[in-house]
């Protein structure tokens, strides 16, 4: 048999990965992408010369997903200090890895910041969590507890960062999914592309023939051969994967039930120096004000900045309901707090409302999380959606898709 036709609706991330895997195999992949460009939620813009990632977002270099598909080499991977900066009771207090940083970590045990109890519980969770669990699934801030962890260390440091990873303020997210990221964070590196996120997607796509993938094509609906897209044109083919967000997906293929999503709001600001140096996350420990983390992502990348400029990435949990001046004049207020009278001199470029972020992963949990990507003969289905929300649950849902269709079209020939 010839090659055949494989339609893939979307090209985020699933959608690419599955393409590539699909393109190695040798089906000959069509992407059908309805926006301007490649990425899905993981893009970035060039604005008066800054790189504004569409929401602050990172990747975890131990993802087994990444890894597989992924050249790091060739995307200059930039990483983030192995730690946090914390804001609490009116002051910044550096915690870094003890595993990474072990005489950097005695700071925040004799500072107070972590106390010896909890040091101890923290490094019992790393461990079983590295082991794997065969307890009952719970909340992320039930399962913190239950490890004997105080309302302490759990409001300072867990709620503002595991609540960054998840966009989720009150730790409702399945501790499922906080074993599978603590295992990650302790294998490996927070990084992000020297130009970018959006250097992920492009990687992926440039790796598919030059015709496999249409932007501006916005398929509309399923038909028995293959998709109808909004111009009123389609393309047939011998099989369909579709590779959208989820509410997007579920509309295409008619399937019951409502996707939640968490939603994330980013602010960008031009500053003339860096008001935290070094490639170092900042959490708002103090659970009041806006802002939930922030980063300088030029002091991450220099690519991100023109010289002699920093920017300042802060991330509001929610998309709320203020109006963009009001929502900016907040977010300075609670800064100013933080830094003092130099936030008047940071210019606004551009704020990030993201309603469909993640979807929501509170219990119960799909088991196993990658669900399966075939419908039916002929149709499949990929995304975070179906596996962990994270780039890696992306990637792994597309690799399935992939190979649930090479399965069913059988042996062929390129």
């Amino acid at each position: 048999m010839a090659a055949p036709r494989v339609i893939v609706v979307g090209a985020g991330l699933s959608g690419l990965s599955c393409a590539v895997d699909l393109h190695r195999a040798g089906a000959a992949p069509l992407v059908l992408e309805g926006s301007d460009g490649v990425g899905g939620r993981v893009r970035t813009d060039e604005v008066e010369g800054f790189l504004l990632d569409r929401g602050f977002q990172v990747l975890l270099t131990a993802y087994p997903e990444a890894r597989r598909l992924l050249d790091y080499r060739s995307l200059s991977l930039r990483r983030f200090f192995p730690g946090a900066v914390i804001r609490s009771d009116g002051r910044f207090a550096r915690l870094a890895d003890p595993w990474r940083r072990p005489l950097a970590a005695v700071g925040g045990v004799l500072s107070g910041l972590v106390p010896p109890a909890d040091a101890l519980r923290i490094a019992r969770l790393r461990a079983r969590v590295r082991r794997g669990s065969a307890l009952p699934e719970r909340p992320t801030r039930e399962r913190l507890h239950a490890e004997g962890l105080s309302e302490g260390i759990v409001e300072r440091f867990f709620r503002p960062f595991l609540g960054g990873v998840f966009l989720d303020p009150d730790l409702e997210t399945s501790d499922r999914q906080l074993e599978f990221v603590f295992r990650m964070f302790s294998a490996g590196a927070i990084a992000v592309p020297a130009a970018g996120m959006w250097e992920i997607p492009r990687q992926l796509a440039a790796r598919l023939p030059a015709r496999a993938l249409h932007l501006g094509e916005r398929v509309v609906a399923l038909e028995q051969d293959g998709v109808r897209t909004a111009d009123g044109g389609g393309a047939r083919g011998d099989a369909v994967v579709v590779a959208t967000d989820g509410t997007a997906a579920r509309e295409l293929v008619a399937l019951p039930g409502e996707l939640r999503w968490r939603a994330v709001t980013c602010l960008y600001f031009a500053a003339p120096s860096p008001p935290v140096p070094g490639p170092v996350l900042v959490l708002n420990g103090e659970g009041r004000g806006p802002v939930n983390n922030l980063c300088v992502m030029s002091e991450v990348s220099s690519r991100y900045a023109p010289p002699g400029q920093a920017l300042v990435s802060a991330t509001v949990l929610g998309v709320g309901g203020e109006g963009e001046g009001d929502l900016e004049r907040g977010v300075r207020d609670h800064l100013t707090e933080w830094f003092g009278g130099e936030v008047a001199g940071w210019r606004h470029l551009r704020t990030y409302r993201v309603e469909r972020a993640l979807p929501d992963q509170s219990p119960p949990t799909p088991q196993p999380r990658l669900q399966p990507s075939r419908l039916r003969e002929g149709l499949y289905l990929c995304g975070d959606h179906r596996a962990d929300a994270s780039i890696n649950g992306a990637m792994a849902s597309g690799r399935a898709a992939a190979a649930a269709v090479l399965e069913d079209l059988g042996p062929f020939r390129s």
